[in-house]
């Protein structure tokens, strides 16, 4: 089963910085459209920012518009979720995605970031 594998979460305290990692199969993740999600206790899962496989064009969702930068690195089959200033609020677990449309949609496992403040 195709799988990305997520890691860099952990334990920061408000205003730290953590970086964020995803890795997966060469021959999916460079065809790929890549996403970060994340998920908060009692919320659903939503998207933070993702980054075109053609292009490298970026979104970053409002709430952490200024705060967190994606990039990917093709060439190590790699995302990246730079994520700065941190709050309380980013506390979730952080999720990979990896969107090929209609070939298919690949998840990780998931990366806790804990924010004490």
């Amino acid at each position: 089963q195709v799988r990305f594998v997520e890691s860099g979460g952990g334990l920061v305290h408000a205003g730290g910085s953590l970086r964020l990692s995803c890795t997966g199969p060469e021959h999916i993740f460079a065809f790929a459209t890549m996403g970060w999600y994340r998920q908060a206790p009692g919320k659903q899962r939503e998207l933070v920012a993702q980054i075109a496989a053609a292009n490298g064009s970026a979104e970053i969702v409002d709430s952490v518009k200024g705060r967190f930068t994606i990039s990917r690195d093709d060439a190590k089959s790699t995302v990246y979720l730079q994520m700065n200033n941190l709050q309380f609020e980013d506390t979730a677990l952080y999720y990979c995605n990896g969107d090929v449309g209609v070939v298919g949609e690949y998840w990780g496992r998931g990366t806790q970031v804990t924010v004490s403040s």
